[in-house]
């Protein structure tokens, strides 16, 4: 059996670390109620922009960009949002599961990694695979000039011929402790038809019982040539709210069941000390009656 010093030191180790979990834990809910109103915020502008582009393109229906160019399939582009830290429970490691299984099997000149994330690079370079850009720095906290700069590369991707097609990998986030990893097409754009949401997954548009027609100036193709680049990056920024959201809360999470187990662990060694110094105490004792009785 361990000493009673020992296992006192045990104790403080534990309950250091319950301290910094719990601190962890706090920090992250006072987070993620700021991400979570930044997702919620960004949602009427995603929804004006669908429904702007819907209205354009109903407008011009022989309008052509090469942003909305589908053509053979030979090189995709994966977009990986992930996180820079660790301690977020599955989170990090749902995306790249996610990914690998996405390019598993494949001839890596058939595709291009994206890389967001600091826990996406480390993860795929141990196990031998090419990133072909990598970001890092904004996983919890995404501002709008991240998505813009993420966005033209995607574009400028897809203008070059150098990809085909363009997905998404994120995690979409419903509560702290449901998320669910998404994989959708970010190029080429699939104009919504009628009363299709144009905006991301997670956006539910009202549905519109009569229309009046917009006037579009100086005309409907312009301003649908201009509103593309910007439903990309909308797009984008939203898949990066809903990853820092969700990664926020997985990381509450983590923190919660990790303070909860050290007070469980603290427990058990308490009563584990109190056995410790009880048996030592009625050693002691025994020594004592010993000698008294050899004394005798």
């Amino acid at each position: 059996m361990e000493s009673t010093r020992d296992i006192k030191g045990r104790i403080k180790s534990v309950t250091n670390i319950q301290q910094i979990t719990k601190a962890m834990k706090m920090v992250a809910a006072a987070r993620l109620r700021k991400a979570e109103e930044k997702a919620k915020g960004s949602l009427p502008y995603a929804e004006k922009i669908g429904e702007l582009m819907r209205r354009a393109s109903s407008a011009t229906p022989d309008f052509d960009s090469p942003l909305l160019d589908v053509r053979e399939s030979k090189k995709v582009g994966y977009l990986v949002i992930c996180g820079d830290k660790g301690l977020a429970g599955a989170y990090n490691s749902n995306v790249m599961k996610r990914t690998i299984q996405e390019i598993s099997g494949k001839d890596p000149s058939t595709y291009k990694l994206f890389v967001c994330g600091k826990q996406a690079k480390k993860y795929l370079n141990f196990r031998g695979y090419k990133t072909d850009s990598y970001h890092f720095g904004f996983s919890d906290k995404p501002q709008a000039y991240n998505s813009i700069e993420l966005s033209e590369q995607m574009i400028q991707q897809f203008s070059d011929e150098e990809v085909d097609e363009v997905y998404i990998i994120y995690t979409k986030f419903y509560t702290a402790l449901r998320q669910k990893v998404m994989v959708s097409r970010l190029l080429p754009i699939e104009v919504p038809k009628d009363h299709e949401a144009a905006a991301p997954e997670n956006i539910e548009m009202e549905e519109v019982q009569e229309e009046e027609p917009y006037i579009f100036l100086p005309n409907a193709s312009e301003v649908l040539s201009k509103l593309l680049p910007q439903y990309i990056q909308v797009q984008v920024y939203n898949a990066m709210l809903q990853s820092a959201a969700s990664e926020l809360g997985s990381r509450m999470a983590a923190m919660s069941a990790a303070t909860d187990n050290a007070a469980e662990k603290i427990s058990e060694l308490n009563l584990t000390y109190n056995k410790a110094r009880q048996a030592q105490v009625t050693n002691e004792i025994s020594e004592i009656v010993g000698g008294a009785a050899a004394l005798e």
